[in-house]
């Protein structure tokens, strides 16, 4: 079985769709985890009425008892999972249907730990821009440093492979990438299925601010997270910004 774990903080407007597709999967045997983070909207709202709707046994709202943080959230569905197979999902992404199925029959077929897929950036209503991210064949713990193409919503572990206390995010921002470069530390491999199987929806913000504070979160994980150097850090930072330029434009 493969649990589906999903954050959700002020949710409302897209949870809703986020749970449609995951009920639309070709491959049926997986529990979605809604860990409702006390956003203060409807989202617990409308996911209760969505269950009593659907009657679907495999959704599982867990409330946070106070606003934790996304890293928590998911850690906490990590360890109420009953899955082999662990998958992230944002609350306002989306997942193509054969995402589950095409994936799983990857991971299998590499004998692999940990694995992602490739995606495209959608807009505001989930409608694809068709701008698709292309991934490599495979990430070690160097590799990655210098690409952070892994992206949340496309990846899934096997826990027989890698042990749970392992997949526990830090709580720290881009709390998802640190973890990737922690496993992949430890000496694991990520293997990427370059097939386009999710949607990255990005809302109409600043894109000006988020460059900014991507370029914060990923210079304060090198030098904080990953204890490098100011030459060092200076060093991978530029592989990653041409290759988030790349992703972009």
């Amino acid at each position: 079985m493969v649990s589906i774990i999903v954050p959700v903080y002020h949710a409302e407007k897209y949870i809703i769709e986020t749970m449609d597709c995951v009920r639309a999967q070709t491959y049926a045997d997986w529990e979605l985890l809604l860990v409702e983070d006390c956003g203060g909207d409807r989202s617990a709202e409308l996911i209760e009425r969505y269950m009593e709707e659907t009657k679907d046994a495999r959704i599982r709202l867990i409330r946070q008892p106070s606003n934790m943080g996304a890293a928590l959230a998911r850690n906490r569905g990590v360890r109420e999972a009953r899955g082999r197979y662990l998958a992230y999902l944002d609350a306002d992404d989306l997942w193509e249907p054969q995402k589950l199925e095409r994936e799983l029959t990857f991971l299998k077929e590499k004998d692999a730990a940990f694995v992602f897929t490739g995606y495209e950036f959608a807009d505001e209503w989930g409608r694809g821009t068709g701008k698709v991210v292309h991934v490599p064949a495979e990430l070690g713990y160097r590799e990655a440093l210098k690409n952070t193409t892994i992206f949340t919503t496309t990846v899934m572990f096997d826990t027989q492979k890698v042990d749970r206390e392992l997949l526990q995010m830090p709580v720290m921002k881009s709390e998802d990438t640190a973890l990737w470069w922690k496993i992949l530390r430890f000496g694991y491999t990520a293997y990427g299925l370059d097939e386009n199987l999710a949607k990255y929806r990005r809302p109409g913000r600043s894109l000006s601010s988020n460059k900014l504070e991507a370029i914060r979160r990923i210079w304060n994980l090198y030098r904080k997270a990953e204890g490098m150097s100011v030459a060092s850090s200076a060093y991978h930072f530029c592989f990653w910004a041409v290759r988030a330029v790349k992703r972009r434009v």
